[in-house]
């Protein structure tokens, strides 16, 4: 019986990089997300990958998801729906951007988490992998809402370890350095491209989607009784949240 694991935020970078992944290491793969014309690419490169609309801010998209993996052999769960949207500081911050990043990286994370577990639980066994940063581990200036919010998925995924004690049911927190994707730095910088760009500057090889995706399969294809409870994942060009070598010409 093949495995199904549900990959949501899907669409692009670490979630679209995951998704052709794990169905490239024979996991039948649900690619969720709201753009359905960037999941039917997806889903067109690769036999094991079905598409499904989802928005993790919404319960009823949430609700039909579960609907849908009824019944299937739901195993594998990557929360990785989630991003930045500014670069204020506190003093200067929207507080609706607070109430929009809490909504899709924190309760969005929820949502799903809630409504897959009953399904992993029938199957019996089940990993969930949620996706952090090193944000939640460490603040920086002028990140303050995306680094609350990161921190909220790190208790998270504590809890539900404590909580899930006793379950077959492995949860993983994946956390992410200085990763160059096609989106992230510039959804934050609202499309500037040029402030996009100076996040990386000089960084000789920042990490890839690839390279994250790569964690996450090794993280969920170990033996079933080894569970890693946390992974940080940082390019060799960052040593820290705070000390990037930089090579500037």
């Amino acid at each position: 019986m093949r495995q199904c694991a549900v990959v949501t935020g899907a669409s692009s970078g670490i979630g679209a990089a995951t998704a052709r992944l794990l169905a490239e290491n024979g996991f039948h793969v649900i690619a969720a997300a709201r753009r359905l014309d960037r999941l039917k690419t997806l889903a067109e490169d690769n036999k094991n990958i079905e598409f499904v609309e989802l928005d993790v801010t919404n319960q009823k998209s949430v609700d039909n998801l579960a609907a849908l993996l009824s019944g299937k052999p739901l195993s594998v769960l990557i929360n990785n729906a989630g991003g930045a949207f500014d670069a204020a500081s506190i003093e200067d911050s929207d507080p609706e951007i607070w109430a929009k990043t809490f909504d899709v990286n924190v309760t969005g994370t929820v949502r799903v988490t809630k409504a897959l577990i009953p399904l992993m639980k029938d199957f019996g066994r089940g990993h969930i992998v949620l996706m952090s940063s090193t944000a939640g581990r460490v603040p920086y200036e002028n990140g303050g809402v995306y680094v609350a919010a990161k921190h909220g998925v790190t208790a998270i995924a504590g809890t539900l370890r404590l909580e899930l004690s006793g379950q077959p049911i492995r949860v993983t927190e994946i956390a992410p350095g200085m990763v160059k994707t096609d989106e992230f730095a510039v959804t934050r910088f609202a499309g500037d491209r040029r402030k996009a760009a100076k996040v990386y500057e000089g960084v000789l090889k920042p990490l890839t989607d690839e390279d994250i995706a790569e964690t996450i399969r090794w993280a969920v294809m170990l033996p079933e009784h080894v569970n890693i409870d946390l992974l940080v994942v940082r390019p060799i060009a960052q040593a820290a949240q705070h000390k990037v070598h930089r090579v500037i010409k």
